[in-house]
């Protein structure tokens, strides 16, 4: 009543309510949590306010596609071509905007952030240019019309804000500028990504868990569920002050009956949706990663492509929009039919089939599109399936901002509806239960089929979780659950999830995971794999040692060992340390200092100086002497050993040794975010195992077949008996 009155008024009481739940954060909890509350609130206003702004204005462009659409009706021609030039146009600027400002924008994003999280730093990825980017492309692309999802770009926006809003934190406080920190403020940024996107806080944080994080730290849990509600709160309430809605409720909800939703003869169907979203999801990823490598191959047609970049979106727009043109094509797949209005139809309590096209019942509103007088239900559901099923596949790899969740979840609906008629087709009269007839509901069969498919094809069960919080009731919870545990099951034997998909395709530094079938992972070791040619520095390395070493090496940390002889491993040192000390073991400056330091009768006199006035060389030699002399010293200098005191030194870099098996080395690699670690024996330094050679042997250990890594095992378990000591390289 207050916001009616006075909208200010309410926003100053929010705002002041936000400063109050910090200011007590601060004075009850102590300083530092005080500093993750605001931090959260601000990233939880921050992601709502973009959401909401940006359904907002994809919301008008679809309107404003329509009203044109509908504005044309007279003359199909200019409508045909309002219809595909429309959403050609928003497409293509998507795509070269972010071509030209950050071409990270293009994708999904989460791929990369999975990596990110593993502790692989990409480049450019979490910057403000790649968040302008992918805003902007990301809401033209949804304001086309096109199948591209919203969920996974939102993801990878609201990472990037959390760590921009992280950075500018730091400023106040020095919390957020530890390195060990950052990566669980991503992991808050993600939930907050998904939670916020339609406003799902519980099933956001664990899908976001599921897709983006091999370990979890459970510290993290309040943070995410804490952002995520701030942000899904804030989300429907601007919602409701735009009058979009009346009250604070499930983003497509759905009204089916409580008392007796399904009955027990009814899990078989849920049984094979599950199943079948699971063979349709493997398929759905097997589809989308041959078209990018399709995309990928040096053919004369790909090059081409690539110097044009705007003819593949383009022309995949043409395709598509023709395709779904309502008065051509499209009136018997729903065409006109947008995102959103798909997903409300599908879960709507009407059973089509018992509709006729001539006589529509009142309240059936866009639903009205699935019915066409001379063309059956099934047939329209059908052919929209098969249709947009492609469609989806191949529209996410066109260069724009662009997920796959909701275009999933739509075929999900649509093929769980399909299912859901012909059990009501089977089933006339509904299904007798105690006395009393109950008919089919094919809307909860939708949802079943929406969690199920994106079930399947993100390889996560919080899909479930994500429908109830979307329509607002969980009277299928038994069977969505069976379905979606179905489909994971047959969709993981297949094919990896959509995002370890991509991660493969893209060659990302990601490792795989090692399924418990896999009997060779305990029978591949780190002397296997590690790298036995180390570059070392060693207590008595001179400056020319490490000057070539830096030169010939592009090693992020080098070991330091006691000496060459013995090999004790006495901790690492980063490269930027080291590139530091000598640089300024040979600079001007430390000569100007050592000159000072030292006698006149040192000859220090004779090196040349520029005279900052003047800029004529002073000295009292010639300027070839000076230069002679200036080598002389630097010659000098390089001899000389390095000075460890002045020098940072990591005293206990992860170690290993040589025993150590392919699954433990995956496991710690995994929860530690390892790059690189060092390999040792009774302390001394033998090698070194990193990311590359630990994915390239997983990779080996998962194309072994059961029966190779059985018979492996049998070989290595006989030659350990006779000789005491396994070798899987001599085996």
């Amino acid at each position: 009543a207050t916001h009616e009155k006075n909208p200010t008024a309410s926003w100053v009481f929010l705002v002041f309510l936000a400063n109050v739940i910090s200011y007590l954060s601060v004075q009850l909890y102590g300083e530092k949590l005080g500093e993750d509350w605001i931090f959260l609130v601000l990233l939880g206003l921050t992601m709502a306010l973009v959401s909401w702004s940006m359904d907002y204005t994809s919301a008008k462009s679809l309107q404003a596609y329509k009203w044109m659409h509908g504005e044309l009706r007279g003359n199909v021609l200019i409508q045909y071509l309002a219809w595909v030039v429309y959403p050609m146009v928003l497409v293509m600027f998507a795509s070269l905007f972010c071509n030209i400002v950050a071409p990270q924008a293009i994708g999904s994003g989460i791929p990369e952030l999975k990596t990110i999280l593993r502790g692989v730093v990409l480049k450019e990825y979490l910057t403000l240019k790649a968040f302008v980017a992918k805003v902007i492309g990301l809401t033209a692309g949804l304001g086309s019309g096109m199948p591209v999802g919203k969920e996974g770009p939102f993801v990878h926006i609201a990472s990037i804000c959390a760590a921009v809003l992280s950075k500018m934190m730091s400023i106040f406080s020095g919390v957020y500028e530890n390195p060990c920190g950052y990566t669980d403020i991503l992991t808050v940024g993600c939930a907050v990504g998904v939670g916020c996107c339609f406003g799902t806080p519980l099933g956001g944080v664990l899908f976001s868990i599921e897709v983006t994080s091999t370990y979890f730290a459970v510290r993290n849990y309040w943070r995410g569920y804490f952002a995520a509600t701030f942000s899904a709160f804030i989300f429907r309430v601007l919602s409701v002050w735009n009058k979009d809605a009346v009250t604070i409720t499930a983003l497509f909800r759905t009204n089916f009956r409580m008392d007796f939703p399904f009955d027990l003869q009814e899990l078989p169907a849920f049984a094979i949706i599950g199943i079948s979203c699971g063979f349709l999801g493997a398929f759905f990823v097997y589809l989308n990663r041959q078209v990018v490598l399709v995309m990928r191959r040096q053919t004369a047609l790909t090059r081409f492509l690539t110097k044009h970049r705007l003819i593949y979106p383009g022309a995949v727009t043409f395709v598509i929009a023709t395709l779904t043109f309502p008065p051509g094509f499209g009136q018997f797949m729903a065409g006109e039919l947008m995102p959103r209005e798909c997903i409300n139809s599908l879960f709507d309590n009407f059973t089509w089939t018992k509709l006729s096209a001539t006589a529509l019942p009142p309240g059936l509103g866009r639903s009205s599109a699935w019915l066409h007088p001379d063309v059956s239900v099934f047939l329209i559901l059908l052919l929209f399936f098969v249709m947009k099923f492609w469609m989806s596949a191949v529209s996410t790899t066109m260069p724009i901002p662009s997920g796959a969740f909701m275009p999933v979840f739509i075929l999900g609906a649509a093929f769980g509806r399909l299912v859901g008629e012909i059990m009501a087709t089977l089933f006339p009269n509904g299904i007798l239960f105690d006395g009393i007839v109950y008919r089919i509901l094919p809307g909860g069969y939708a949802v079943i089929g929406a969690a199920a498919l994106t079930g399947a094809v993100t390889h996560t069960v919080s899909t479930a979780v994500i429908c109830f919080e979307l329509t607002g009731q969980i009277s299928h919870i038994l069977p969505m659950m069976v379905a979606v545990i179905l489909a994971n099951m047959v969709a993981q034997g297949l094919q990896p999830s959509l995002y370890d998909s991509i991660i493969q395709v893209k060659k990302l530094p990601y490792l795989p995971e090692l399924s418990l079938g896999h009997i060779s992972k305990y029978n591949i070791f780190v002397e296997d794999m590690m790298v036995r040619k180390v570059n070392f520095l060693s207590s008595q390395s001179t400056y020319r040692e490490l000057g070539y070493l830096l030169d010939s090496t592009s090693l992020k940390t080098i070991p330091l060992v006691d000496s060459k002889e013995s090999m004790i491993l006495l901790g690492s040192i980063e490269r930027t340390e080291l590139q530091a000390i000598s640089d300024w073991w040979l600079s001007a400056e430390r000569r100007v200092f050592e000159r000072g330091q030292g006698s006149p009768g040192q000859g220090w006199e004779s090196f040349t100086f520029i005279d900052e006035e003047g800029g004529e060389v002073t000295g009292w030699m010639d300027g070839w002497m000076d230069r002679w002399n200036i080598k002389a010293w630097e010659e000098e200098e390089l001899d000389k050993p390095i000075s460890m005191e002045e020098i940072r030194i990591d005293p206990s870099p992860f170690q290993l040794v040589e025993r150590t098996s392919l699954h433990k080395t995956h496991t710690l690699f995994s929860l530690l975010g390892l790059s690189h670690a060092y390999v040792t024996s009774i302390g001394k330094l033998v090698g070194v195992v990193a990311l590359k050679e630990v994915r390239s042997h997983i990779t080996q250990a998962l194309s072994l077949s059961p029966f190779l890594s059985f018979s492996l095992s049998l070989c290595l378990y006989a030659e350990s008996s006779f000789s005491g000591r396994t070798s899987y390289s001599t085996t």
